[in-house]
C-alpha cells in the first residue's frame, strides 16, 4: 500500500481542535485505504509541494502566490460559527479592551503585529482594510512579526502591540476552548470576507481522485458528528483556484491605494 502525506496543521489549537482533526484525518485515510507517511522534518512548503501529498490545508495567500499552479485544490470548509459561514471567513482586527481609541482610524501611528508576511488573514486582509487609511503608504508606527495568530494575541495582551488581525475561525476556537487567550481583547473592526483555508492535494491527482477525496471527507465528517461539532465544520465545499482570486484582488486594491507592504 502506497504511503501518503496527510496533515491538517492550520488549526491545531486548542487541544480539542487538534484531537478532532486527527480523528477525522485517521478515518479519511482508513476509508481511502491509504497509509500515512511521516511528515517529520518537513516544512509547510515542503509538505504542500510534496509529490506524496494526499491531503492537507494551506492558507489562501500562498495558494495564489508561491503554490499557484503547483497543487490541486480539493475544496474549502464550510464552517458555521460567528464571522465564518458559507465557505467564507474574515479577519478580526483586535485591540485591548482598555485601549481608549474607539475606532480603526484612531489606531493610526499605533504598533501593529502580523503573524507572517505570507498570511492572508494576518497580513493581506489587514493591509486591504487599512489601505484607505494610510498616510504616505504608512499606517503603523511599526509592525512586528509574531510567527502565529496566538503569538499575535499574546503581544496584544502583553502590551507589545496595539492592533492585530486574527482569522475569525482561530478566534472562535480560542474563545470557546481557551478563553484566557482572548480575555481583555476587543474587536475593533472586521476585514472583508475571504474564502476559508483550502484543502489541497498534489497536482498529479486527477479530477476523479480529487472528487473522491472530497466525498470521503464529507462522508467521514457525517460519521463523526462530535468532530464536526467541535470543529464547527458542516461540509467541504467544491473549490478551485478561481475561488481564491479575490485574495489577489484585495492585494491589488491595496497596492492601487499606495500600500504594497504593510508598515
Amino acid at each position: 500500500m502506497t504511503q501518503h502525506l496527510a496533515e491538517l496543521l492550520m488549526y491545531v489549537a486548542p487541544e480539542p481542535i487538534r484531537e478532532a482533526n486527527e480523528r477525522w484525518l485517521a478515518l479519511i485515510l482508513e476509508r481511502l485505504g491509504a497509509r500515512r507517511r511521516s511528515a517529520e522534518g518537513l516544512s509547510l512548503m515542503d509538505l504542500w509541494l510534496s509529490p506524496h501529498l494526499l491531503l492537507t490545508q494551506t492558507c489562501g495567500y500562498p495558494l495564489m502566490t508561491a503554490l499557484r499552479g503547483q497543487v490541486r485544490v480539493l475544496g474549502r470548509p464550510r464552517y458555521e460559527m460567528p464571522d465564518a459561514s458559507g465557505g467564507n471567513h474574515c479577519s478580526l482586527l483586535l485591540g485591548r479592551a482598555d485601549d481608549p481609541r474607539p475606532s480603526l482610524p484612531d489606531f493610526h501611528g499605533s504598533r501593529g503585529v502580523i503573524n507572517g508576511e505570507d498570511s492572508n488573514s494576518g497580513m493581506n486582509l489587514l493591509r486591504h482594510r487599512l489601505a484607505p487609511l494610510h498616510r504616505d503608504g504608512q499606517f503603523f508606527a511599526g509592525v512586528g512579526i509574531s510567527g502565529s495568530h496566538r503569538e499575535s494575541l499574546r503581544w496584544l495582551r502583553e502590551d507589545r502591540a496595539d492592533l492585530a488581525a486574527v482569522d475569525s475561525v482561530t478566534y472562535a476556537y480560542l474563545a470557546r476552548y481557551a478563553a484566557e487567550e482572548v480575555a481583555g481583547l476587543r474587536v475593533v473592526a472586521r476585514s472583508a470576507i475571504s474564502p476559508t483555508l483550502p484543502y489541497i492535494t498534489a497536482s498529479s491527482v486527477s479530477d476523479e481522485q480529487a472528487e473522491e477525496i472530497r466525498q470521503v471527507m464529507n462522508q467521514t465528517l457525517g460519521e463523526l458528528p462530535e468532530v464536526a461539532q467541535v470543529l464547527g465544520l458542516r461540509e467541504v465545499l467544491p473549490a478551485s483556484e478561481g475561488d481564491y482570486q479575490v485574495i489577489i484582488d484585495y492585494q491589488q486594491e491595496a497596492e492601487a491605494l499606495g500600500v504594497g507592504r504593510l508598515r
